[in-house]
């Protein structure tokens, strides 16, 4: 195995878990119209880009009939941000992003977000300046589960594939980091880990369980 040079985060769902409030917020919409969205319709676009599915198309199509898309989208995005206000960053990223910097790693991000998005709430909770790279997907033509993303933060940071481990909690990210060639580890969160994954080389329950520089002992072992 290459020796371990730079390690690159997911953020939605991984950093910060805006994927479960965001589930559950649909899932609420759907119930309040007497119908029911389930983790294995929502698992496909997770990680992905926006347009996968259309959640508001989808109720209709379910319902049978038009309803009002413009108050259930309205109430919709005031269940999420209720639901993102509580939330918190989740456990041991913090400390994985420092011991990366005590251990001279080059530190990236590659999310399917918008740009805005990702660094509006990377400034929110102080951990902006820990990236030195941020790669979304306002950069690249094609997203997860497409490569580019890793492929344009790689470059970037001038390390090679081998040398990089990426941080996924989904299958469309864990997918992407696999064929970018890297180390793939993921850390599922409430919603991804009902999800079934392809290939990668490490799971985690969380970071906060075991350390960055554990988890680099245990990649090394497996070659």
């Amino acid at each position: 195995m290459a020796v371990i040079r730079a390690v690159v985060f997911d953020f939605d769902g991984l950093i910060l878990d805006t994927e479960s409030a965001e589930f559950e917020s649909f899932q609420a919409m759907y119930l309040q119209h007497g119908a029911e969205l389930t983790i294995e319709v929502w698992g496909a676009c997770i990680g992905t880009a926006p347009g996968v599915f259309d959640p508001y198309e989808d109720l209709e199509r379910c319902l049978g009939r038009p309803y009002d898309r413009e108050a259930a989208r309205m109430q919709r995005r005031s269940y999420y941000a209720d639901r993102m206000a509580q939330a918190d960053i989740r456990p041991g990223v913090r400390s994985y992003l420092e011991e990366a910097r005590r251990l001279g790693l080059s530190i990236g991000l590659a999310s399917s977000s918008t740009r805005d998005w990702v660094t509006g709430y990377l400034d929110q909770y102080g951990l902006l300046s820990y990236f030195e790279v941020i790669r979304t997907r306002d950069d690249v033509r094609q997203v997860k589960p497409d490569p580019e993303l890793y492929v344009q933060t790689l470059d970037a940071l001038g390390v090679a594939p081998g040398e990089a481990i990426a941080f996924e909690d989904s299958p469309n990210g864990a997918k992407a980091a696999w064929t970018a060639g890297m180390n793939c580890v993921i850390v599922p969160n409430a919603v991804t880990g009902l999800l079934s994954f392809g290939p990668h080389h490490f799971r985690l329950n969380s970071m906060a369980d075991t350390p960055l520089a554990e988890v680099i002992r245990k990649l090394q072992e497996q070659f």
